[in-house]
């Protein structure tokens, strides 16, 4: 098993949530993991973005090469285009959220950013903001996307649980049940949609 990774979006939308989750449930399932940090502008609004590599065998390097990347998994519709020449472009996935965070004066039209994601063999695009606040808040949109993405990174589901659990385990009940509502309605909007 191998899958290399570009999580994307910007600052305060919860990258690195996604990747502390994927993170503990492949680590759950034993395997390898390499993650480079996040790059770019890590306060509210700036764009950011981490290679996440995982491997049933010893990775030499956490950074992907471009053309190799299995799935992008963005919270930001234009970041993700921002990676797609990484995406392998017979086999990768791109898993982002259909919200813009429209946080620059030039911002495109999202139907032309839609538009180019939709020409890509393998995608899919969710209104994670809507799902999240139909579960109960949207601070969870980004849960809702990687929920999105579960049915394609070979995690067994179950760990992906698990790891929301101990990763929100200090939040309460209330706040792991929300986001286990949000993982779960993201892989069923992604079975239903693919």
């Amino acid at each position: 098993m191998k899958k290399d990774i570009i999580l994307a979006g910007v600052g305060g939308q919860g990258i690195l949530t996604i990747a502390t989750i994927i993170g503990t449930a492949a680590l759950s399932e034993g395997l390898f993991l390499k993650q480079a940090e996040v790059h770019g502008m890590s306060q509210r609004g700036g764009d950011v973005q981490s290679h996440m590599r995982i491997s049933s065998n010893e990775i030499a390097s956490d950074l992907i090469p471009e053309g190799k990347v299995d799935m992008i998994i963005s919270v930001e519709p234009m970041e993700s285009l921002r990676y797609v020449n990484m995406l392998n472009r017979k086999d990768g996935w791109l898993i982002t959220s259909m919200n813009p965070f429209d946080n620059i004066s030039d911002y495109p039209e999202l139907e032309d950013i839609l538009n180019d994601i939709w020409k890509l063999p393998h995608y899919v695009t969710i209104d994670a903001n809507k799902v999240a606040k139909d579960k109960g808040s949207v601070k969870a949109a980004n849960i809702v996307v990687l929920g999105a993405a579960s049915p394609y990174l070979n995690i067994n589901y179950e760990l992906l649980e698990n790891a929301i659990k101990k990763v929100f385990k200090n939040k309460g009940e209330d706040i792991i049940n929300l986001n286990l509502l949000a993982l779960k309605a993201g892989r069923d909007y992604a079975e239903k949609h693919t």
